[in-house]
């Protein structure tokens, strides 16, 4: 028969004094104070689980009283009963208590952003992070980041969604990519934006704006007759874009040593291209033009004006920068095409003119520069395509003038 504790007396608890070493004090259950010689009274509880013993800390009296103490120590039986060791127990509490002082949404925000610097470019960092800064930090930067509701997250995504839709639908993906990740951290369980499925209103897509093969003829005739407002180099610029189908940063970025005019070819370099910008995976191909006769005429003419310096269309404010990326906008709203074209849109038409006078749609990718999944397949379209693509933008730039010459 197990021998039987006397319970402590709170007085007992109070009066106890400091000896040469520690010394216990049995109160039952497990549950002992701990007397030190510097005179520290420390409560602890023995225990058994699964076989093996265990010791627990309650903290030190006076700051846990001999009642508080014995709940403590009810309250870990209670658990061992369960199956449950009184020490994970604390530690998921001390863990959950941690989360919301220290694991709040800002933080953990704020840690992804970090984490994901490697593999953005950094005007995606800067615009996620003032994204963030702007619209979610105010309202859930301090919330520890297990207590978001639903409710929280739809608020303040409604709220954006009034001034920007399409903002507030990219914060709904940006604030599911923070949470997967808390998950990956093991601070939270559950991610909450994929039941937020019909939350906002659908956003049509909008498509760059650009005219349809059929208004091409109109188009030219109003270049022509805007071309004395226009500076040369913008004029070769529009020319260019509409002959080659390049890019606006391709475009404008254009350095002369890309040029070879003996041999009308333009190789931009891959470090340019849009994919080539990737910091994860870079497609480190160069892209080959090989420019019509009229780009090259065009291209030898402006190498009298702007050959001298390092751009194509070097800004008018200062050569040693490029044109304004809003240089071809302003020449369409000049134009009167404002909102009805743009300079992605040439991408746009060329590829659907191109369409309907019968060229393969791989030729018009690869000569967008449109990326090939397939790896085989890529190779094979750039050693295959080149006599094709030559010939397609040639037959291209002889149209444009057609077009031109019978809408004069």
């Amino acid at each position: 028969m197990p021998r039987l504790t006397k319970p402590l007396t709170a007085t007992e608890v109070k009066t106890a004094k400091p000896k040469d070493r520690n010394y216990k004090l049995s109160d039952g259950g497990g549950l002992f104070l701990l007397v030190q010689p510097s005179g520290s009274k420390l409560w602890r509880m023995k225990f058994r689980f699964n076989g093996k013993e265990g010791l627990l800390s309650f903290g030190q009296y006076p700051d846990v009283s001999l009642m508080d103490a014995r709940k403590k120590r009810d309250e870990s039986r209670e658990m061992i009963v369960a199956g449950i060791d009184p020490r994970e127990a604390r530690k998921a509490r001390i863990e959950a208590n941690r989360a919301k002082t220290e694991y709040t949404f800002e933080r953990i925000a704020r840690d992804w952003h970090t984490d994901k610097l490697p593999e953005w470019q950094p005007v995606t960092a800067r615009n996620t992070l003032n994204r963030l800064e702007l619209d979610i930090f105010p309202v859930l930067g301090n919330l520890p980041i297990a207590d978001i509701t639903h409710q929280q997250i739809i608020d303040v995504l409604k709220a954006i969604e009034l001034r920007a839709a399409e903002t507030a639908r990219r914060l709904k993906s940006t604030l599911s990519r923070i949470f997967s990740y808390a998950i990956q951290r093991g601070i939270i369980r559950h991610n909450p934006i994929p039941d937020l499925i019909d939350v906002l209103n659908k956003v049509n897509k909008q498509h760059f704006a650009a005219i349809k093969p059929s208004e091409l003829g109109p188009f030219l005739r109003t270049l022509e007759t805007n071309r004395a407002r226009l500076f040369f180099p913008t004029q070769v610029a529009v020319s260019l874009m509409m002959m080659t189908f390049v890019r606006t940063s391709e475009l404008i970025g254009a350095e002369w040593p890309e040029i070879d005019l003996n041999n009308g070819i333009w190789r931009i370099p891959w470090q340019r291209m849009k994919m080539g910008k990737r910091k994860i995976n870079p497609d480190m191909t160069d892209h080959r033009i090989d420019l019509p006769s009229q780009a090259v005429t065009l291209l030898r003419d402006l190498k009298a004006v702007t050959g001298s310096g390092r751009y194509l269309f070097p800004n008018q404010r200062g050569h040693d920068k490029p044109m304004s990326n809003g240089a071809i906008l302003m020449v369409l709203r000049r134009m009167g095409y404002q909102g009805k074209m743009t300079g992605h849109g040439f991408r746009t038409l060329a590829a659907s003119a191109l369409e309907e006078l019968g060229y393969r749609r791989e030729v018009i990718d690869r000569a967008l520069a449109h990326k090939e999944r397939n790896k085989i397949q890529a190779a094979y379209f750039r050693a295959d395509f080149m006599a094709e693509r030559k010939k397609m933008l040639q037959d291209w730039a002889d149209y444009l003038d057609e077009l031109r010459e019978k809408n004069q």
